[in-house]
């Protein structure tokens, strides 16, 4: 398989000689808020430890978190009942992996949207989600009929900031005049999993003259979009490909292929490659990108397919540069 990944940490890696035995091997990884069937971030990671175990037959332990006292302790019991290779999912837990990861020098972690922690068992995968955003940014602002778009974000945090504001440079590119709604579910890791409420601000940023709805907020957005298509409204799915949960009403999907980082982690585990240190993926990378398929095409074809595949183009070439939150907390307007 084609490398995806851009090595930031060089002065982290510890590389491991040989593969490790299909017997002695045991990897494990642990969902967090809103479960491995979110049909959204957490499904993603789901979908790559199934293709790891049916391409390997090695089966993967589990655990889903639902409060945040679990975290630490299902990784402390993992590795008793013999994980080799653990991955965690979210940034949430970052403070549980890197406690135990320092307890477990012997064990391969790896984290999903980390890049912050520093121990030399630990792999961190980081996405480039505002160059994704950038591009379903100016398809809604091509498709909006009304001048206004809007964005529901999850848990507010620097993370989902970056979705949000990579999707207002794109909208804004094409139309500067184009009105950004937005909104937060909440603080806590409750807004991932809360999607009565996902549908209550979509129909909200729709009463305010939305017609498209991009939805970064995990379980939460499942009902963000429902509720756009119920209004027959556009909605924009995020992290999985959801243009088949409302076939004609979903726009397109801003891809995050955490199913390639969760893949890849026990893939090179397995076969003694992993590395230490902050792997990086984005367009040029195969780490985000926007989903075109049979529930969608007809909506993007022609002038929308052309316009986002140019700014893809240079966005990978370095034509344009999309400003990222995490990095200054201000963004382009």
């Amino acid at each position: 398989m084609k490398s995806a990944f851009r090595l930031l940490a060089a002065a982290a890696i510890a590389l491991v000689a040989t593969a490790v035995h299909a017997a002695d091997f045991k990897p494990a990884v642990v969902y967090d808020m809103g479960g491995k069937f979110d049909k959204s971030f957490n499904e993603g990671v789901y979908n790559g430890v199934k293709r790891f175990t049916e391409e390997t037959g090695i089966e993967v332990m589990e655990f889903e978190v639902t409060n945040e006292a679990q975290r630490q302790r299902a990784m402390e019991r993992l590795v008793q009942r013999g994980a080799t290779a653990l991955l965690g999912v979210g940034f949430g837990q970052a403070d549980a992996i890197s406690a135990v990861a320092e307890a477990h020098p012997e064990v391969q972690f790896g984290i999903i949207d980390v890049f912050w922690l520093d121990q030399p068992n630990l792999r961190q995968y980081s996405f480039k989600e505002h160059e994704g955003s950038y591009l379903v940014g100016v398809a809604a602002a091509m498709k909006s009929e009304t001048g206004t778009v809007g964005f529901v974000g999850g848990m507010d945090v620097p993370l989902i900031r970056k979705f949000a504001c990579g999707y207002v440079q794109g909208v804004k590119s094409v139309n500067a005049d184009i009105e950004v709604l937005q909104n937060m579910t909440g603080t806590t890791p409750s807004a991932w999993n809360d999607p009565v409420k996902g549908g209550e601000l979509a129909q909200s940023q729709i009463d305010r003259g939305a017609d498209v709805v991009y939805h970064a907020a995990g379980g939460t957005g499942i009902g963000g979009i429902q509720t756009t298509a119920d209004a027959g409204k556009l909605a924009i799915g995020v992290d999985a490909n959801q243009n088949y949960l409302a076939p004609g009403n979903v726009l397109t999907s801003m891809v995050k292929r955490v199913d390639v980082a969760a893949y890849q982690h026990f893939k090179d585990a397995h076969k003694g490659m992993f590395s230490a240190g902050i792997m990086q993926l984005g367009l040029a990378e195969g780490g985000v990108d926007w989903a075109v398929d049979e529930h969608n095409r007809d909506l993007v074809a022609g002038d929308i397919e052309a316009a986002v595949a140019a700014a893809k183009e240079a966005i990978i070439s370095g034509g344009i540069s999309v400003h990222n939150y995490e990095d200054d907390s201000s963004c382009p307007m």
